[in-house]
């Protein structure tokens, strides 16, 4: 058996199907396929030959393999390469590498605690910076 990486608290092999509800507390890796719900405290890693299809919660993510579901991290989703994603994603950050096949509609929150959209409409307006413009002389 091939030693688990570094951070990795439990692991979905190559070749292993899973269908149901895995709530995890630690960091997880799939290179399997997954069905069901899936919930971690910590980092999801999809592996090149995982594939997915449920809906993802976790403090990180990282796909190299296919997600058919909506991501939501509370730091982090990283997409590498070889990953195909159906589905939405909502992040504070998210990093795209070429190659990548993705269908959906992605949210980049940044540190804001506010929805986006209305964020971005304000800074817009000028509403949250009319006190912080330099006066004109």
């Amino acid at each position: 058996m091939a030693p688990r990486p570094e951070g990795i608290n439990s692991t979905i092999g190559e070749g292993s199907v899973f269908e149901g509800k895995f709530y995890i507390s630690g960091s997880l890796k799939i290179d399997g396929k997954f069905e069901g719900e899936i919930k971690t405290d910590e980092e999801l890693v999809v592996g090149e030959k995982g594939r997915i299809k449920t809906d993802i919660f976790a403090k990180s993510v990282v796909v190299a393999g296919t997600v058919i579901g909506n991501i939501t991290a509370e730091n982090e989703v990283r997409l590498l390469e070889t990953a195909k994603v159906l589905g939405d994603i909502t992040a504070p950050a998210i990093s795209i590498q070429r190659g990548v096949v993705a269908h959906g509609k992605i949210t980049i929150t940044g540190m804001n605690k506010k929805d986006p959209k209305r964020y971005i409409e304000e800074v817009y307006s000028g509403s949250s910076l009319v006190n912080k413009l330099p006066d004109k002389k």
